[in-house]
C-alpha cells in the first residue's frame, strides 16, 4: 500500500496571491507542494509585453461567462481568467496600482483588523522592485518589478497633453501619496518582457528540494478531518490523488476558484450545498457572496493613420478621478487602449482604431457565485449583478462624458479621425445610458467572494483562516471586502506576501 504524500504545506494556485506565498514559504524551508489547474508558462505571447490581446479565449484562460445581466439587457460577459502558472498575471494588461489608502483603512474600520494603511503599505514596499529604489512609499529590493514604460507610444503622450490641457493634474503611476490624476502607467514589463507573480516569485525556486509542483492539477475538494483540514483531492491526467498537509493548507484559485473549491468540500450555505448532494462540514452563507467587479465601457476613434506598434503593453495611461464633488476617494479609472473591443453594432478598423475605457473602481452593485453542480469540471454560476445599483450608471456616464471630451481635444488632432462609438449622434444622457449598457465590459477584477471580515458574511477572519475552519487558509482577491480603487494585481500580491506570514507565525 502507497504511503499518502505529506507535506508541511499545500499552496492552491500560483497567481499574483499564490506565487507570493508559496515563494516566502519555500524561503522559510518549509515543505510545500504547489497544485495549479493551468499548464507551464510557455506560451510566447505571455511573456511579450505587447501579447495580451493573443491569450484572451486561449488554451491558458478559463474563459468564464456571467449569467445573463439585467443591467445589462440580458447580455453575459466573458470573464478570462488565468489557466497558467502565474494565473491571471500571466495574462493580465500588467498594470501595478496599489490603490488608495482609504480603501485599506475602511477595511480595517469595517472588521478587518490589521488591513489599515499603515499595516498594508510595508508589504506593498516588501514586494516592490521599483526603478527608483527604496523610499517612504515604495519598495526597491523585493521581487516583483515594477517600471515606467521607458517607450510610450506617441498616441499615448498626446493623449496625456490633451486631458493637461482639459486640466486634471499630472500624476505618473498613481501609486503616490495621492491617486487623483492623469498620467502614464507603472508596469511590470521589463525590456518589453511581462514579469508575471509566478516569474517573479516562483520561477526563481524551481528546483529547490523542498518544493514540488504539480500542473495539470484540478482540485476536486479539501479533505477534513471534523473542521480541520488535512488534504487535498486532486485530478490530472493520471487520475485522482489524494495528499497530506501537517501545517496549513492555502487556497489561492482566486475569486473563483477559491468560492468553487470550498463549496464543492462542504463549505459554504448548508442548504444549497446538501440540494446538491454535498455534504456540509462548515456552514458559511458567506462563500461565493458579495462577487463585484470593475467595468469599463467604451469610447474609440478612427486613426488617422495606422497605429505604429507598441513595444509596451496596449494600456498606457490611466485617470483616477471622482464622479461626484467633494468625494473622497475617486470612483472611476478611465484608461486607453491601443485597440478597442468589440461591441454590438459598431465596427473598429483593426489597427487603426483606438479608445478610452471609462472604468468604474467603486461599483455599489454586489452578486454572488454558486455552483450549478456538484462536479468540479463545471464551472460555477458568475452573477456580478453589473448595474444593479443605479449610481455604477451615472458614474460611468461622468466617466464616459469625460473620456470623449478629452478624445475632442486638439491635441490628439494629428490622431483622431472621428469619433466612431457612441458615435457623433448618441448625445443624450439616456441615450448615453443605453450605449453603456450594450458596451459595458469586465475590467478583469472580481473579488470578494471570500471575504474577510468579522459579520454574518465573513468568510476567513484577519489572519485569513476560515472562521470554524483549522489549517485552511484563503489568500487571493476573493478576500478583499470591498473592491479596491485600482487594478487588482498588486493587492492580491501583497495578500499573498501577508498570509504567508501569517502562515509561518503560526507554525513558528
Amino acid at each position: 500500500m502507497t504511503a499518502t504524500p505529506t507535506y508541511d504545506h499545500i499552496v492552491i494556485g500560483s497567481g499574483s496571491a499564490g506565487s507570493a506565498v508559496l515563494r516566502r514559504l519555500v524561503d522559510a524551508g518549509r515543505r510545500v507542494l504547489l497544485l495549479e489547474a493551468g499548464g507551464p508558462d510557455d506560451v510566447s505571447a505571455i511573456h511579450r509585453a505587447d501579447g495580451m490581446l493573443e491569450l484572451r479565449g486561449s488554451k491558458v484562460d478559463y474563459g468564464y461567462v456571467t449569467e445573463p445581466q439585467r443591467g445589462l439587457n440580458g447580455r453575459r460577459i466573458f470573464w478570462p481568467r488565468g489557466k497558467v502558472l502565474g494565473g491571471s498575471s500571466a495574462i493580465n494588461g500588467m498594470i501595478f496600482v496599489r490603490g488608495h489608502a482609504r480603501d485599506y483603512d475602511d477595511w480595517a474600520y469595517n472588521g478587518a483588523d490589521g488591513w489599515g494603511w499603515a499595516d498594508v503599505l510595508p508589504y506593498f514596499k516588501r514586494l516592490e522592485n521599483h526603478e527608483d529604489g527604496e523610499s517612504e512609499l515604495r519598495g526597491g529590493s523585493g521581487p516583483l518589478p515594477v517600471r515606467r514604460n521607458a517607450d510610450p507610444h506617441p498616441l499615448s503622450v498626446a493623449t496625456v497633453e490633451a486631458a493637461r490641457a482639459l486640466g486634471l493634474p499630472g500624476n505618473d503611476g498613481h501609486n503616490g501619496a495621492d491617486i487623483l490624476g492623469v498620467g502614464l502607467l507603472e508596469i511590470n514589463v521589463v525590456n518589453g518582457r511581462r514579469i508575471s507573480a509566478w516569474q517573479a516569485y516562483g520561477a526563481p525556486v524551481i528546483g529547490r528540494p523542498n518544493l514540488e509542483i504539480r500542473t495539470g492539477a484540478r482540485v476536486q475538494r479539501i479533505l477534513f478531518e471534523g473542521t480541520r483540514a488535512v488534504g487535498v483531492e486532486f485530478s490530472d491526467g493520471e487520475g485522482v490523488h489524494t495528499v497530506h498537509a501537517d501545517g496549513d493548507i492555502v487556497l489561492s484559485a482566486g475569486a473563483i476558484g477559491s468560492p468553487q473549491i470550498l463549496l464543492l468540500s462542504g463549505v459554504g450555505p448548508a442548504d444549497e450545498l446538501a440540494a446538491l448532494g454535498i455534504r456540509p462540514v462548515v456552514d458559511l452563507p458567506g462563500v461565493g457572496a458579495n462577487l463585484h467587479d470593475h467595468a469599463i465601457s467604451q469610447v474609440a476613434w478612427r486613426s488617422k493613420r495606422p497605429l505604429p506598434p507598441t513595444t509596451a503593453n496596449h494600456l498606457q495611461v490611466q485617470i483616477f478621478a471622482a464622479s461626484r464633488p467633494g468625494a473622497a476617494v475617486p470612483d472611476t479609472q478611465p484608461v486607453t487602449g491601443l485597440f478597442a473591443y468589440p461591441v454590438e453594432g459598431y465596427s473598429f478598423p483593426a489597427g487603426e482604431s483606438f479608445a478610452w475605457f471609462p472604468g468604474l473602481v467603486r461599483p455599489y452593485s454586489r452578486g454572488s457565485l454558486s455552483l450549478k453542480s456538484a462536479d468540479p469540471h463545471e464551472a460555477p454560476r458568475l452573477d456580478p449583478a453589473y448595474l444593479d445599483d443605479p449610481a455604477d450608471l451615472e458614474a460611468l456616464l461622468f466617466s464616459l462624458k469625460m473620456c470623449r471630451e478629452i478624445g475632442a481635444r486638439p491635441e490628439l488632432g494629428d490622431w483622431n479621425a472621428g469619433e466612431i462609438a457612441p458615435g457623433p449622434g448618441i448625445v443624450s444622457d439616456e441615450a448615453l445610458r443605453d450605449y453603456i449598457r450594450l458596451s459595458l465590459d469586465t475590467y478583469f477584477h472580481p473579488v470578494g467572494t471570500c471575504k474577510m471580515g468579522v459579520d454574518r458574511l465573513a468568510v476567513v477572519d484577519p489572519t485569513l483562516r476560515l472562521h470554524g475552519v483549522e489549517n485552511l487558509r484563503v489568500a487571493d482577491a476573493s478576500i478583499f471586502p470591498v473592491i479596491p480603487t485600482g487594478n487588482t494585481h498588486a493587492p492580491a500580491v501583497m495578500t499573498g506576501e501577508r498570509a504567508a506570514d501569517f502562515v509561518l507565525q503560526a507554525k513558528g
